[in-house]
């Protein structure tokens, strides 16, 4: 069995981490219980989540329990980490629908059954009742101003034109809070994150040591940053979402598809749990024929996989074979794009006229008027099914009788489904 930390670190996650000899000795002394915080700030996880889900994964899968929290507490605060100015704080009713939304897509991520299953949970739940004078006393008392000042994230804003405002300023000590109390109440000994949360992760670990007298663990992954200079989870059209009503799993799958070839082997790594060997097997392949994009496609459709499931991945390879390549259109690759293009539902008649062709790019709004789409058909810039258009006249070829692709250029597609 390939032993956790190493693993690990050959896929890159690992940036710091206090003491790894006695952080191996947990490990291997029996099931340790973790846990990773995750910022409800919208009703999804996206992309940038995927490194701390799996990191929870693999600990799981190596026979330790791990809690997913959901910060229905601290997201009422708003962690300064890696801002340069102040979250919006989002109300009661926000925070439990965000909060809602994320848990059910991590019950699809994990286990929760078994002697390392795992645990969702709310530090909401334990927060809500403490008073800010125990609050105060029990916490407060245990950290100094000046160490909570000799935080990177902390000095960096107070360094910066917008400053820290006293509410950021205490979301450190009620993320310490959520360690000794889940220290406390789980038998929690490490806590992962990403390399921005190191600063909370030790005021949290220095709590635990100060009020129980116990020593506990953190860990933490470099932040996700593309070769490209892009934000990571970005496109132009905004954020991506594993959420499927936000982001198709069409939409998912192409964003890794593209991913630049420098990325390719690391968000292999990261992002799937391939084993690294055989990450490095197929970045072998890749190397041998970079213009086939093999990396790029497992990557895909790992991840499309881990998030929708076997079907949806067919799915989105199907409508990419339909939309980019030249493949035989038959009614099930048609109906493999529905949802993905936008879609006109007509009637047989809507077809019958003197100019069959115009009148069906007319309707489905790909042209906006009549001379419109006679221009486009005679200057050659409409295909359907495939299909150069030469006239104005021509019949709508109809695949099945029913679906008829219509391209308007190189990127605008639209599905006409005769009803």
């Amino acid at each position: 069995m390939v032993d956790l930390l190493d693993d690990l670190r050959a896929r890159g996650l690992v940036h710091d981490h206090t003491d790894e000899t006695g952080l191996r000795e947990l490990l291997e002394s029996g099931p340790a219980t973790l846990y990773c915080g995750i910022d409800p700030s919208a009703d999804s996880l996206h992309v940038g989540h995927l490194v701390a889900v799996l990191v929870l994964r693999r600990f799981q899968e190596a026979g330790h329990r791990p809690l997913a929290l959901v910060g229905g507490a601290t997201g009422m605060v708003g962690d300064p980490s890696g801002r340069s100015d102040e979250r919006t704080l989002l109300d009661a009713a926000t925070l439990d629908a965000n909060t809602a939304g994320i848990r059910a897509q991590l019950e699809s991520l994990f286990d929760f059954s078994g002697d390392s299953a795992a645990r969702l949970v709310n530090n909401y739940d334990w927060t809500r009742d403490v008073s800010l004078l125990d609050f105060l006393r029990d916490v407060g008392k245990h950290m100094t101003v000046n160490q909570m000042v000799a935080k990177d994230s902390v000095r960096s804003r107070m360094a910066s034109d917008h400053g820290i405002s006293f509410t950021e300023f205490s979301y450190m000590l009620l993320q310490a809070f959520d360690y000794w109390w889940q220290f406390e109440n789980y038998d929690c000994r490490l806590q992962v994150g990403g390399s921005d949360q190191w600063g909370n992760i030790t005021a949290g670990i220095d709590l635990v040591r100060r009020r129980s007298g116990a020593t506990v663990h953190g860990l933490t992954w470099p932040l996700m940053t593309r070769a490209d200079g892009q934000k990571f989870g970005k496109t132009a059209e905004g954020t991506v979402w594993l959420d499927a009503g936000r982001t198709l799993p069409f939409e998912l799958h192409q964003y890794f598809v593209n991913t630049d070839d420098r990325d390719a082997e690391r968000l292999l790594l990261q992002l799937t749990l391939l084993p690294v060997a055989e990450v490095g097997e197929i970045m072998s392949a890749h190397a041998a024929a970079p213009h086939e994009r093999r990396a790029q496609r497992a990557l895909a459709d790992a991840v499309c996989t881990l998030v929708h499931g076997e079907a949806a991945t067919d799915r989105a390879r199907l409508a990419a074979e339909v939309l980019f390549g030249e493949p035989v259109l038959s009614a099930d690759r048609l109906e493999a794009v529905r949802g993905i293009v936008p879609e006109t539902v007509v009637g047989g008649s809507d077809l019958g006229g003197d100019e069959p062709m115009v009148d069906a790019l007319v309707v489905a709004g790909v042209c906006a008027s009549r001379s419109d789409a006679r221009r486009t058909i005679t200057g050659g810039g409409i295909r359907v099914n495939g299909r150069r258009v030469g006239s104005p006249e021509e019949q709508v070829d109809l695949v099945d009788g029913r679906y008829a692709l219509v391209q308007r250029g190189r990127r605008q597609r639209h599905l006409l489904v005769v009803d």
